[in-house]
């Protein structure tokens, strides 16, 4: 393997373990949108950032193990020319993505000058410039530049697409589409093209699009999900009432899928309290007994729920109720169910787009957290957007709204080492704190 593709690969691997990850040390974006919430601590349920330095860790894997070797790996990208474009494009893709995360994460951030090792004390660019500088990227070193009929990095060498550039330039759309519709609520009247602009080049079409890796059955390849509930031969976690409670409620065909059960029921614990781990419904077996379990970043189902969306918001023409249904559908097929299952899920009165309860944001926002289980990082970004399901924050949250927390505080390390910059973002954006809303987050 080259030393361009080592690296590559070494990123994409550390970004999808990261946004996998589910250790109480690294991420717990599970436990923000009510998906989990803990047997042995009630810090992490509770927001608690700084305890384990969470914050810190999300910031410096990003920045450290994900954009630098990137960064690195653009620097030394071989091959004939075409190939060489191919692989700066893909490369170019992952950052873009990796910043996505850093800037929906803590609004403003280091960009411009983040990975120069002459500056630093990097400043902190706005969230309102990083956002478009990253769209602007996506057009113009990205979706323009790929050369379908060509390779880039190798089979053995891309964990995704096996070196498929029609599939990177799809997953560069929907990656596009996604983006725009962030933008929805903003005021940002580049909205609407954006998500028009990523539909007509050609977004994810079926599941055999999506955008995800299979991890090892040795570790430290596992899924880190694997290592946390199965490695590690502790007890740390349960689904909560939250959705275990809506899911019954509803006859969700995918409630085998996602939990255990406990003398013949589901039962969720109390988000942010301390639960008996013997007392209630676990996490499956699909989801926490298997090494190789795949990870995705962005999924056809997703892609669906889009599009509902954008038809709604009058940014495309189309059925809202049927990219709904179809993403539903998705769904509950991606996690083994039938096409039977579904249809008769769509037609349990709480789910079907006609009656459901509420708005288009309700009934898709609602169905999105459903199916985006197991999916933290991404479930709360489009919880924040849509404001759907409702979600209460614990008695003993560090919030003090009454909601899980609207972005991520800035690490302290940055105030160290950082400050003058760092004390700039933080009025820029409108104080550091956990229910600061980001640029985007309007309603």
């Amino acid at each position: 393997m080259t030393t361009d593709a080592s690296l590559f690969t070494n990123a994409q691997f550390k970004l999808f373990n990261h946004i996998t990850e589910t250790s109480v040390n690294e991420n717990i974006f599970r436990l923000i949108v009510q998906d989990w919430t803990e047997t042995t601590y009630t810090d992490e349920a509770n927001y608690d950032f700084k305890t384990r330095r969470i914050d810190e860790t999300h910031w410096e894997t990003l920045y450290r193990d994900v954009l630098k070797n990137f960064s690195e790996a653009k620097s030394l990208v071989s091959g004939l020319p075409d190939v060489q474009t191919n692989k700066l494009a893909t490369i170019e893709l992952y950052e873009i993505y990796t910043y996505y995360v850093l800037v929906t994460s803590f609004g403003d951030i280091p960009y411009t000058e983040a990975l120069d090792i002459e500056v630093l004390n990097p400043v902190f660019d706005t969230q309102e410039a990083v956002y478009a500088d990253l769209l602007a990227r996506l057009d113009d070193n990205v979706i323009s530049q790929f050369i379908t009929d060509e390779v880039g990095f190798s089979a053995s060498e891309d964990i995704v697409y096996n070196g498929d550039i029609a599939k990177w330039k799809a997953f560069a759309n929907s990656l596009k589409l996604q983006m725009g519709m962030l933008l929805a609520d903003s005021g940002t009247p580049t909205a609407q093209s954006v998500v028009s602009s990523a539909i007509a080049s050609g977004v994810f079409t079926s599941a055999n699009d999506d955008m995800k890796i299979a991890f090892e059955t040795a570790a430290p390849y596992t899924n880190p999900i694997y290592a946390a509930l199965v490695l590690s031969g502790r007890d740390d976690f349960i689904p909560t009432n939250t959705i275990v409670d809506l899911m019954g409620t509803l006859n969700d065909p995918r409630q085998d899928d996602y939990f255990t059960m406990l003398n013949g029921e589901y039962i969720g614990g109390v988000s942010g309290e301390l639960n008996s781990f013997p007392n209630f419904s676990h996490v499956s077996d699909k989801i926490g007994q298997d090494p190789t379990l795949e990870a995705p970043l962005l999924t056809y189902y997703e892609v669906e729920f889009l599009l509902a969306e954008a038809v709604e918001r009058g940014f495309t023409a189309g059925d809202a109720e049927t990219h709904y249904n179809n993403a539903v559908t998705a769904s509950i097929k991606y996690w083994g169910g039938t096409d039977a299952e579904a249809v008769t899920y769509l037609g349990e009165a709480g789910v079907a787009y006609s009656s459901a309860t509420g708005d288009y944001k309700q009934k898709i926002g609602t169905q999105k957290w459903l199916a985006l289980y197991n999916r933290g990082f991404e479930s709360w970004t489009e919880w924040r957007r849509l404001d759907y399901p409702i979600l209460t924050a614990p008695a003993d949250a560090m919030t003090t709204n009454g909601k899980p927390p609207y972005r991520v505080t800035y690490p302290d390390v940055e105030l160290t080492l950082n400050e003058a910059n760092l004390k700039a973002a933080s009025a820029s954006i409108g104080g550091d704190e956990l229910e600061t809303k980001l640029f985007w987050d309007k309603n």
